[in-house]
């Protein structure tokens, strides 16, 4: 039988926590995709975003940043009227906001993924939890992130849904011990490693 975490509990589930979550990625579209959908999160079921994730990718230009950044008031009041996506009004401001914000950080640092796996070292934390459960629902790492995307000007992006970012785009590895997932994830995150030793 095929071991997965413990949270696996549908089919959509399971195709993201199997193709997706915990593989490190450095790709800036990808890296603000999770930021705005961990921001959407707040307050529902991560099933609940996957489900709209066809419909975040439309409504927010399949998450190109520069062209997020330009939204106007009206695209945002548009949206809000969008049923494909979580229709809060708060979450779309902050997802027009986030991707201006993630244009200054990719001036200052050359990318995000420069900035944010800054707060790792560049090298992925290896967590080694028996159950799901265990795992923190924030980190003084996550408590770090977050204080410096604030600094930016970035909302929706507390403690804890930093931790989940990380989490989703494989900056921390929280794959339970048993989970068939959690070898390839800690040996993607060392072949990193290597490359930068080499």
């Amino acid at each position: 039988m095929t071991q997965r975490c413990n949270w696996v509990s549908s089919e959509a589930l399971a195709q993201y926590h199997d193709d997706e979550w915990g593989v490190p990625s450095r790709d800036d579209r990808h890296l603000f995709e999770m930021l705005v959908l961990e921001g959407a999160q707040a307050g529902l079921s991560w099933s609940t975003i996957l489900n709209k994730r066809a419909g975040y990718r439309r409504a927010f230009a399949n998450f190109e940043i520069d062209e997020v950044a330009r939204f106007t008031p009206q695209q945002v009041d548009a949206l809000v009227t969008d049923e494909s996506i979580v229709r809060h009004r708060g979450k779309i401001e902050a997802a027009v906001l986030n991707a201006r914000a993630v244009q200054q950080i990719q001036a200052e640092h050359g990318s995000l993924a420069n900035f944010v796996w800054s707060f790792v070292d560049d090298t992925p934390i290896q967590n080694e939890w028996a159950s799901y459960k265990h795992a923190p629902a924030s980190t003084e790492v996550s408590d770090a992130l977050s204080k410096a995307l604030k600094r930016y000007g970035c909302k929706f992006v507390g403690s804890t849904i930093c931790y989940a970012f990380m989490q989703a785009v494989g900056m921390v590895n929280d794959h339970e011990t048993t989970c068939m997932c959690r070898a390839r994830c800690a040996s993607l995150g060392k072949k990193r490693q290597r490359r930068q030793a080499g």
